[in-house]
């Protein structure tokens, strides 16, 4: 059996404001990443800054469906995984962010990734609630403590 991550929040936005926030790295570095390379694009090959890491992370987005999808990939511990964040508009104008990685074997290493991205996964979504409701950025001094 493979391992496969799930997380959803639901953001009081209209879908077209989140799926800007998501794929403008403009505002991404409001509350996930420090900086990027480059705007989240079909086809595209991008390279993103964690502030809380002293690494890059190589990522290739895949398939976009403006309001609706965001697919990319990223490479955890030498096995390129898929994300696919999938957005729906909800009557009362609030968007509904659900947001599936895969997948890893269900084995320790896939456990750990599986814990720690789901981790990741849960603080992404927090941290986006947040700035696209409140203008707060989460992460701003979250993880001086690694250091």
């Amino acid at each position: 059996m493979k391992l496969h991550i799930n997380v959803a929040i639901q953001i009081q936005k209209p879908v077209d404001v989140v799926f800007e926030a998501i794929v403008n790295p403009d505002q991404m570095s409001q509350y996930f990443i420090s900086k990027s390379s480059g705007k989240m694009e079909e086809g595209k090959s991008l390279v993103w800054n964690f502030p809380e890491f002293d690494a890059d992370a190589p990522v290739r987005v895949g398939k976009i469906i403006a309001n609706e999808l965001i697919t990319f990939y990223w490479e955890i511990n030498q096995v390129e995984v898929d994300v696919e964040i999938q957005l729906q508009q909800k009557p009362d104008g609030s968007t509904v962010i659900h947001i599936i990685e895969k997948e890893m074997d269900n084995n320790d290493a896939g456990i750990t990734w599986l814990k720690g991205n789901t981790e990741g996964w849960a603080n992404f979504l927090a941290c986006l609630k947040a700035y696209m409701e409140y203008g707060i950025n989460l992460r701003k001094g979250a993880f001086g403590f690694r250091f």
